[in-house]
């Protein structure tokens, strides 16, 4: 039987995470099925957690005044989603929806600053990996927006 343990060993965000960590992290985290079409969370809302998706794919929107809901990015196996549990005031940036059915790996983001308070190797790491995902996601939010502007209303 997989355990937790090798579902977080095998995803790329963790590679080369050390075994302990691993090990650590896996006490937070169990298996989060979601069928197709359903809303993982709302924009501004309260950021308890993160995934790390194994299947499908997942779409982040943000509220764009006069258009809607819009897609920013689309998120597949190997990503990450969910960064916003990690800093103050602890609320999305963005939405989320499931695209199909999506497989992913939750983490619980109370938990995960625990450990992080508690081991600093395993903070900084984490940390680490996180502002790389914030960059890529704010990055990929202003292509999106400069090419929605761009296009007749």
């Amino acid at each position: 039987m997989i355990t937790t343990y090798d579902l977080l060993a095998a995803h790329p965000f963790l590679a080369g995470l050390q075994p302990r960590h691993l090990e650590r992290l896996s006490h937070w985290a169990h298996r989060a099925p979601f069928p197709a079409a359903t809303r993982i969370f709302d924009e501004n809302g309260r950021a308890e957690h993160c995934w790390l998706i194994r299947e499908g794919f997942v779409n982040l929107d943000t509220a764009v005044p006069g258009r809607g809901d819009v897609i920013v990015e689309t998120l597949g196996p190997g990503s990450v989603l969910g960064w916003s549990w990690l800093f103050p005031p602890y609320r999305w940036h963005f939405g989320a929806v499931t695209v199909g059915p999506v497989l992913a790996i939750a983490l619980d983001g109370p938990g995960l600053r625990g450990l992080c308070a508690a081991d600093p190797q395993l903070g900084y790491e984490l940390t680490t990996r996180f502002m790389a995902v914030v960059v890529d996601r704010m990055q990929a939010t202003r292509v999106r927006l400069l090419d929605l502007y761009r296009a007749p209303v």
